[in-house]
């Protein structure tokens, strides 16, 4: 029996990739969230450092990192937000997950002073079990009108400390720079 051997890890910022890598990862999006991936959620995956495997058939997971800011406790961060990881439906379960985190959390520890995400359901062991924890106070964003609680991103908003360093100190409210769509 031949054992499967996973391709490399590749990244890329978001100005090295063609329009057809673009468009390829956008469709991969599309079928690999079921529809479930709007204009505006591909909108929040650019402008980053993409981390994708790909083999013969195509690609088979993807994620990326993106700088926002965030305030907690009267001081603003530069953090790195991890969006649109995806893998394959009939790859899942490989490790392709765990390998795109890994290159994503490689780029948060660089360059970020902490890590964040919103996770889904289904994705919430995944980063739970690579040391990414729940955000233990309130979330919010600063709205053009002043900052608005997003109380149904309480529970799924995970951050991740950077490697030799720790978090900010307290559970107090994160409060996200404000974009279109879904703001976590």
């Amino acid at each position: 029996m031949t054992q499967w051997t996973a391709p490399p890890v590749h990244t890329a910022h978001t100005h090295r990739l063609t329009p057809a890598d673009l468009d390829g990862i956008r469709a991969f999006l599309d079928t690999a969230f079921e529809g479930d991936f709007s204009d505006e959620d591909w909108d929040h995956g650019l402008g980053g450092i993409h981390a994708y495997v790909r083999d013969g058939s195509g690609l088979l997971a993807h994620g990326s990192v993106v700088q926002r800011r965030v305030v907690l406790a009267d001081r603003s961060y530069r953090i790195g937000y991890v969006e649109a990881v995806a893998v394959r439906a009939d790859r899942r379960r490989q490790g392709l997950g765990g390998r795109v985190m890994t290159a994503l959390e490689q780029v948060v520890d660089g360059a970020y002073a902490f890590g964040a995400l919103s996770a889904s359901e289904a994705g919430a062991a995944l980063y739970a079990g690579r040391g990414w924890q729940v955000w233990p106070g309130r979330i919010a964003a600063q709205a053009t009108h002043g900052v608005q609680r997003l109380p149904d991103e309480e529970g799924s908003t995970f951050v991740r400390p950077v490697t030799g360093r720790p978090l900010p100190a307290g559970s107090g409210t994160l409060v996200f720079d404000w974009r279109d769509g879904d703001v976590l």
